[in-house]
């Protein structure tokens, strides 16, 4: 795919929140003329959000400060005490058991994109030449966990005993014909993972950073029709209402930003507008 590639070290994010800690970063937005500092994943979130900042930004009167983040846990922490203004990287249902879990108190705005989870293996070029007794990687948090799960079922590789409202995790699993081993590893490893294991379930943004195409490479990949899985900018709760933040959100949401999407990613991320 036609797009710009950077990376991102965590070492370098970690220091850029110290220093803007240092500078007085607390609970409370910066004033209007102050920079927005989003947290975001660097594929596609950061890619996104830096060409709006270079595309749309200053007609917009908006001074964006993006800040890499290559896991799910910090871009929240960072939230929470300051260091950021927002972030751009997570699902509601994520979001929603990040809540109940650090008491977090946030506002999810409009669904920006999905990225749909594929089955990927270094090995199998189709999933029915799955082994018995295969080793298949899933995320290591609840929200994707459910997710990587679900994504097996609906593809008769195992079947989920009835878990309510409550997200299915390895030990709700029913029916196992193929007698798959679920070995569970942080997300950002999965990409990494695939020469230890079968097949790995994937993290579109992680999929897309190690160079897998969703669309080309995965063996089965998640349905994005009626997904509930959508990723948008959230912000501490009380400050939606903060010019930059709306600006930001009508930018996100904007033709530009659609446009940019669908040729950038070619339908390994999807407009959720």
């Amino acid at each position: 795919m036609n797009r710009p590639r950077r990376s991102a070290l965590a070492a370098v994010a970690t220091a850029a929140l110290l220093g803007m800690s240092a500078c007085g970063g607390d609970a409370e937005l910066s004033g209007a003329d102050e920079p927005l500092r989003v947290g975001a994943s660097p594929v596609p979130h950061a890619e996104i959000l830096r060409f709006i900042d270079e595309e749309l930004a200053e007609d917009a009167g908006l001074d964006l400060d993006v800040v890499e983040f290559t896991d799910y846990v910090q871009p929240n922490v960072a939230l929470d005490d300051g260091s950021l203004d927002a972030n751009f990287f997570q699902t509601v249902p994520y979001l929603e058991e990040q809540e109940a879990n650090a008491g977090y108190d946030f506002t999810a705005l409009e669904p920006v994109h999905i990225e749909p989870l594929g089955l990927y293996s270094a090995t199998l070029t189709d999933v029915a030449d799955l082994p018995d007794g295969a080793t298949v990687a899933i995320p290591n948090d609840p929200t994707n966990a459910a997710r990587a799960l679900r994504l097996l079922e609906s593809n008769d590789l195992l079947t989920l005993a009835d878990t309510g409202d409550k997200a299915p995790t390895a030990l709700d699993i029913d029916e196992n014909p193929k007698n798959l081993e679920i070995q569970e590893v942080e997300a950002a490893q999965l990409p990494r993972s695939l020469v230890d294991v079968d097949a790995a379930v994937i993290n579109g943004n992680y999929a897309i950073d190690a160079d897998l195409s969703p669309a080309e490479d995965a063996l089965v990949l998640e349905e994005a029709e009626g997904n509930p899985n959508a990723n948008l900018l959230v912000v501490r709760s009380g400050d939606e209402d903060d010019e930059r933040i709306q600006q930001l959100e009508e930018l996100l949401h904007s033709d530009e930003v659609r446009q940019f999407i669908e040729d950038t990613y070619e339908g390994a991320v999807l407009p959720a507008f």
